[in-house]
């Protein structure tokens, strides 16, 4: 933070908050958004890569009970990350039947690498009129599943679909139905995007109840969805109520609307100072998924978009160009930009356009090594006035 901004995030006392994890969704829930196209084994051992260089701590590497092909993904996966010992931990998605569980084992088994099984369960009473369940049939899944899972030797996060709609009554069997069978994580899932942060936060900390009252010592984990656009602010309140391990996924792909975005959550948190990461790697990251994924990312998504640190506006391209000759680059990047440039290995970028002023050109200029003289200046700011949009660096070089 420059010394020169006062920061009101940090006025009102911060309230107590636990060491948080994060789990990246991408190369699972990601997937099962209908817009994009599955990248190849090659693309998805990049990701995981770049996950892992992002001092992510869990990757979701598939869901082996949809098929063969997902187990040799899956299997393949798992061998990049014990052969080549990255840091980043490994699990798996199943539903909580015997079928989905048993080969996530065999996995683990031939890998020779722990994978944690996600089991996840429908728990609201809509889910469960809608499929004509009984709270009672699926507490008697949850048992078995996960009495088979630990006999195997997985570690299991239990994963409540549609916990932000289920009723306090069924939460409450369910999840301590779970915890005595062995789970060592549980999941809140706002899997429809219902919640709003008052929400995120009561039901994080309802759950911590059950947790608590179960004995303690078991992970709250966060599995958001973008509905209503609240997915960042509703992971940040339930960290804050309790919740350990936040879930997202690159670009923010999944399920619908997709998941809460893992990149802009990453940031937040860097920025909240409550995770060091090295964040260089995120446009890399992003990058490769859009490609690998076939989802173009918007020119003004947030930190990582074409846009993002671009300006052709006159009143605030004056700003950075008085910033910048100051020589303080630390004053450049934090002028007009609430996150800054560097921290993502990107810089300010100034643009020339009908909306631009002088400085504009100077800027641009002087950053390119040419002489800002007036007549020059002139010339170019009187085409810019006449132009519809911002001008190109082939027309600058033309117009040069």
């Amino acid at each position: 933070m420059h010394p020169l901004i006062y920061d009101w995030n940090t006025v009102d006392p911060t309230p107590s908050r636990p060491a948080v994890q994060l789990d990246d969704e991408t190369l699972r829930d990601g997937l099962q958004s209908p817009s994009v196209q599955t990248p190849s084994i090659d693309d998805k051992i990049r990701i995981l890569h770049l996950i892992d260089a992002l001092g992510i701590d869990t990757a979701n590497i598939g869901l082996p009970g949809a098929g063969p092909h997902v187990v040799a993904d899956v299997e393949r996966l798992a061998r990049e990350i014990a052969d080549n010992r990255l840091r980043v931990q490994a699990n798996c998605a199943a539903r909580t039947v015997l079928a989905d569980i048993e080969p996530i084992a065999r996995i683990s088994q031939r890998v020779g690498l722990p994978i944690e099984c996600c089991a996840f369960i429908g728990s609201s009473p809509i889910r469960q009129y809608a499929e004509d369940w009984t709270l009672d049939r699926l507490v008697a899944l949850t048992e078995e599943a996960i009495g088979f899972a630990v006999k195997e030797g997985l570690p299991v996060m239990y994963v409540t679909e549609d916990t932000t709609r289920a009723d306090p009554a069924s939460l409450q069997r369910l999840y301590t139905a779970a915890i005595r069978a062995g789970a060592s994580r549980v999941c809140i899932a706002d899997t429809v995007g219902h919640s709003t942060p008052a929400g995120a936060a009561a039901v994080t900390r309802f759950i911590k109840s059950i947790v608590d009252a179960c004995g303690g010592g078991v992970g709250i984990d966060w599995h958001g969805h973008r509905d209503r656009d609240l997915a960042i602010a509703n992971s940040l309140a339930a960290w804050e109520a309790g919740a350990t391990r936040l879930h997202g996924a690159a670009l923010g792909i999944g399920e619908r609307v997709g998941n809460t975005p893992m990149d802009a959550l990453l940031v937040n948190l860097v920025l909240m100072g409550a995770r060091e990461a090295d964040l260089t790697h995120l446009t890399a990251y992003a990058a490769v998924v859009a490609e690998a994924c076939g989802v173009p990312m918007p020119p003004n998504y947030p930190v990582l978009g074409k846009d993002a640190f671009r300006t052709a506006t006159g009143v605030h391209a004056a700003a950075v160009l008085k910033a910048y000759k100051k020589q303080d680059a630390a004053l450049v990047d934090a002028v007009y930009s609430g996150v800054p440039a560097s921290l993502v290995g990107r810089e300010q970028e100034i643009e020339i356009g009908p909306m631009s002023g002088k400085s504009n050109v100077v800027y641009w200029l002087e950053r390119h090594g040419l002489a800002a003289d007036e007549a020059r200046v002139e010339r170019i700011f009187a085409v810019a006035k006449k132009a519809r949009r911002v001008l190109t660096e082939s027309e600058m070089r033309a117009l040069l």
